[in-house]
């Protein structure tokens, strides 16, 4: 029971001897390394592109909002001084002093910083009441849009116009705000309209942040720009109602999306809100190349971080690499070495009891036979003396070459045991095939025609004792050897130069 222990342990000391990492497996390691990296390193600037997007998101959506409450009540107040002109008209009296016109129908609202004249128009355009003047200024404004579309459409409401060049203050840009004037019976009686110099939205845009290429405008719901910043290509006035992008404006009151921009083709993050009550859509843009342009700076700095640690990394792996491959080889060799016997370069003691103790196993696994064969040179002392040690060591290592040369199949194995003896492990191999291996081996080695004048046929010849046994759970791979040895014993009592045979079990 402890014999077969001992050989357990011995079976799996070599197993684990035999195991070796495998060829670039360091090299594979260091790349799944590399590429963990990368992949960390890429999700965490991914992340960032996320984050900065997000960010220009809340930016732009901020800005869109901030701006559209500045213009809605600032634009409520002037509908409300518009809405109160048209209800003091109706007032008996109001027409016939200035004086009047002033305390009654123009409000503070008229007088604001960029409010232009507050005018009252007839029903042919004709100016008949001036804020800024008390004889109203001579001109006819029936050709403007804010004028013929009060009197083509009576429910219009209030109408927010496109910049134009003011006749009234030569040289200022305006955007008119108009309502419709009726008489008691619903017909046209004129508009009274209110001019706010362009230079308003300037200065309500001056503050704003936009980027190097972003942009905010106002936008009217027919797809005119009433005004843009920068407006670096005079596009104030251009209709875009037959652009993607205006049909995108008009599908929701508020919104974000990515889109290259009909003007100058720059791809901008947009968001904008629709002014209630209003046709007018604030619209803010900011520049996607600007959006990313940190980001940019970030990534391809961490980047080109991350690479080079990923080739140092790939580089150090792959001198590991070799350095583990050539110890592994010389552990290799030491190995071999330790397990060969250095004279005849067949396997030493420890590597046959270590192949005996596997084939052992694996037969008793398989319940098949394992054959052994104990060879021993006759009469080999006296070789020694009579030639000297030297002239043994040589026949020694013919001998041995001549038993390897005798056995043919991969799975047998030849070894030095001690001294002049070896030993032959034959699995898969019953009685007469171990004795037919043993003939071929002892004739083989007569062959030779190594002289000995000490022996009994003046050659050299060995003695060949063969077992054969199924194992089992009883007999341990120490009785094969004592059966092989006895019958070795027996060969040599018959008169040398023979093969002896017994069985175990």
């Amino acid at each position: 029971m402890i014999h077969r222990r001992k050989g357990r342990f011995r079976l799996l000391i070599a197993r684990a001897r035999e195991w070796r990492v495998p060829r670039d497996g360091v090299i594979y390691a260091g790349c799944g390394v590399v590429l963990a990296m990368l992949a960390l390193c890429g999700y965490t600037l991914y992340q960032s592109r996320e984050d900065a997007i997000a960010r220009a998101l809340d930016s732009t959506r901020d800005v869109a909002t901030i701006t559209q409450r500045d213009i809605a009540r600032n634009f409520e107040l002037y509908s409300l001084s518009l809405q109160a002109v048209a209800e003091g008209l109706g007032r008996p009296g109001v027409l016939d002093s200035p004086r009047l016109w002033r305390e009654i129908l123009f409000d503070r609202a008229a007088t604001g910083q960029y409010v232009g004249a507050m005018v009252v128009l007839d029903a042919v355009g004709n100016v008949v009441i001036d804020s800024e003047n008390d004889v109203p200024r001579r001109g006819n404004l029936s050709d403007r849009q804010y004028f013929r579309i009060q009197r083509e459409d009576p429910n219009f409401g209030l109408y927010v116009s496109a910049p134009y060049n003011s006749r009234l203050r030569p040289g200022s840009r305006s955007i008119a705000l108009s309502r419709r004037l009726s008489r008691p019976d619903g017909s046209f009686a004129g508009i009274v309209a209110l001019g706010i110099d362009q230079e308003y939205f300037a200065s309500l845009f001056a503050d704003l942040r936009i980027g190097q290429h972003g942009s905010v405008s106002i936008v009217g719901t027919d797809g005119t720009i009433i005004v843009r910043r920068p407006d670096d290509r005079n596009v104030t006035g251009t209709d875009i109602s037959k652009t993607e992008l205006f049909q995108r404006l008009l599908a929701k009151d508020e919104r974000s999306f990515i889109a290259s921009s009909p003007l100058d083709g720059v791809e901008r993050l947009y968001s904008f809100r629709r002014i209630p009550q209003l046709p007018l859509i604030v619209l803010v843009a900011d520049s996607t190349a600007d959006i990313y342009a940190g980001w940019w700076k970030r990534a391809l700095t961490i980047g080109s971080l991350m690479l080079i640690l990923g080739i140092g990394v790939i580089v150090l792996a792959a001198w590991l690499g070799a350095e583990l491959r050539r110890r592994q080889q010389v552990e290799h060799e030491l190995a071999r070495l330790a397990g060969t016997d250095g004279l005849t370069g067949l396997p030493n003691r420890r590597a046959l009891c270590e192949t005996l103790d596997r084939e052992w196993l694996r037969a008793r696994r398989t319940d098949s036979v394992l054959s052994l064969l104990f060879v021993d040179i006759d009469h080999f002392k006296a070789y020694n003396d009579t030639y000297g040690h030297q002239a043994g060591d040589v026949a020694l290592t013919a001998v041995a070459r001549c038993i390897r040369g005798v056995i043919q199949r991969p799975g047998d194995c030849v070894g030095r045991y001690g001294g002049e003896e070896f030993v032959v492990v034959l699995p898969d191999t019953d009685v007469s095939g171990a004795g037919v291996v043993g003939e071929k081996i002892r004739a083989a080695i007569g062959e030779l025609g190594i002289a000995h004048e000490g022996g009994e046929f003046g050659r050299v010849t060995v003695s060949i004792g063969a077992t054969t046994s199924r194992p089992d759970r009883v007999t341990d791979v120490g009785a094969v050897v004592r059966a092989a040895d006895e019958a070795l014993y027996t060969a040599k009592a018959g008169g040398r130069n023979m093969v002896a045979q017994t069985g175990v079990g």
